[in-house]
């Protein structure tokens, strides 16, 4: 029966989706190791390796439907691997002896790494597509919000003036970053593995080679430079990319959930009825998509430290490290398959209450554009001078609950050099978002362009 959330008919569309659970599943996987057998035998029959009739025999016969799953399972149980029984299986369904030839020159991990990186290409597919949504809902985030002001927050609590559409734009940049990522490493990491026992090819003499080259173009992946057994670079680089970008997620979720607090009710995810209900709270409005993000990224996050720490592996076959893997791979795709879709969700349906931003912003009586006033009066008094006084007229502020704005008419000092309408100026928040549009507006640019390139999907 299942026993993990990743498994559970419950909880398993809560923390990954179908599309990736499929990639990973038992049927998909030996799906995957029945091609790779068919390929090496075709391109070693068209090479000479083995006979043209064995590699017809063997691919007609490398049919899930094919293969006895509950003898499968009971022989992976006593070897320790689920390729040499495939392989078993294969070579009885063949007539007249023709699959002996079958998985020639091969071994169990060849098949499994191969495997395992053609499902990892299928899962970056969904994952770039993803990605790509979840640019396109923070773009028009941004572009809605260019200007809609709030307070920006450090520590916690106000600090100065900024905008909603400024906020989108800097987790739109972080996806752009992790798209661009993603498009890197996959030629580094789609790339196969064909290298028998040790790496070295031996058992296939002076054809290994090319077997090796026929092999790749044959299943579509790049050819490695030399076999890669125990140098798991590849998949740590894959962990390590689920990790950063589950982190953007994570960040984005966390600023959400804050934002739903009731103090502060700034933004929301989607409502739908009974969503973030409560069992026994009439009133509470959770928020779900947020929270199962940040229950998530975590666990990715320590995957992919694992994934780092198999990559200390013995000699030229592992005893241990290799085989965490198994366990780690489809575990930390999945978990971040969901996070993407949960952040798909919350881009895409957030709202976002701008009236309640500009009313946040004077709960200080005016504190947030502090900065604004003193430097506003830095020119003429220096900056350490302004400091100086704004932050003895920000006490009174606070200790007396009027209006900063109001102390600043008030004081001598300031309104030397500061008439009523400067002050008044310099104490509204629309003037002290600095750059916030010219930056809205260049990411804005920057998507329009990412999402044009000819690789783009």
């Amino acid at each position: 029966m299942p026993a993990t959330a990743l498994d559970s008919m419950v909880l398993r569309d809560v923390f990954a989706t179908p599309a990736m659970r499929r990639i990973f599943s038992d049927e998909h996987r030996l799906s995957l190791y029945l091609a790779i057998e068919a390929a090496l035998a075709r391109v070693e029959a068209r090479l000479g390796v083995i006979p043209a009739e064995a590699a017809e025999e063997i691919g007609r016969h490398c049919a899930l439907d094919e293969i006895d799953l509950e003898k499968l399972k009971r022989d992976t149980e006593r070897i320790g691997a689920p390729v040499q029984p495939v392989v078993a299986q294969l070579t009885a369904l063949c007539r007249d002896d023709l699959g002996q030839w079958c998985h020639y020159g091969a071994t169990t991990q060849d098949v499994m790494d191969t495997a395992t990186v053609l499902q990892m290409r299928e899962a970056f597919a969904l994952i770039d597509a993803d990605l790509a949504a979840i640019a396109e809902a923070l773009a028009e985030l941004a572009r809605l919000h260019r200007d809609t002001v709030m307070a920006a927050r450090s520590q916690l609590q106000h600090a100065i003036p900024t905008t909603f559409g400024f906020k989108m734009a800097g987790v739109l940049a972080a996806v752009l970053r992790d798209r661009e990522r993603l498009a890197q490493l996959l030629p580094r990491v789609l790339v196969g593995q064909l290298g028998g026992a040790v790496g070295t090819l031996a058992s296939l003499g002076d054809k290994g080679p090319a077997v090796h080259a026929a092999l790749m173009a044959e299943l579509g992946l790049g050819a490695p430079e030399i076999a890669w057994h125990t140098a798991r670079d590849r998949i740590a680089e894959a962990g390590g990319f689920l990790a950063l970008v589950t982190g953007t997620c994570g960040k984005l979720a966390r600023d959400v959930t804050l934002l739903m607090q009731t103090e502060v009710a700034e933004a929301a995810e989607a409502a739908a009825p009974g969503r973030g209900s409560s069992s026994t709270m009439p009133q509470k409005r959770n928020p779900v998509s947020s929270v199962m993000i940040q229950a998530a990224v975590p666990v990715v996050r320590q995957l992919a430290a694992t994934l780092y720490e198999a990559m200390v592996e013995d000699h030229e076959r592992a005893s241990g490290a290799w085989q965490t893997e198994w366990i780690v791979v489809p575990e930390i795709f999945c978990l971040a398959a969901g996070v993407l879709a949960h952040t798909r969700g919350v881009v895409s349906g957030l709202t976002v209450d701008a009236a309640r931003m500009r009313a946040n912003l004077a709960i200080t009586n005016g504190l947030v554009t502090a900065e604004a006033v003193q430097m506003g009066l830095a020119p003429s008094l220096g900056r350490g001078n302004a400091h100086h006084l704004v932050a003895e007229l920000s006490r009174a502020a606070l200790q007396s609950g009027r209006p900063l704005a109001a102390l600043l008419k008030e004081n001598a000092t300031v309104t030397r050099h500061l008439d009523a309408d400067a002050i008044d100026r310099l104490c509204d928040p629309a003037n002290y978002t600095g750059a916030a549009g010219a930056a809205v507006d260049q990411m804005l640019a920057l998507f329009a362009e990412d999402s044009s390139r000819p690789d783009r999907g």
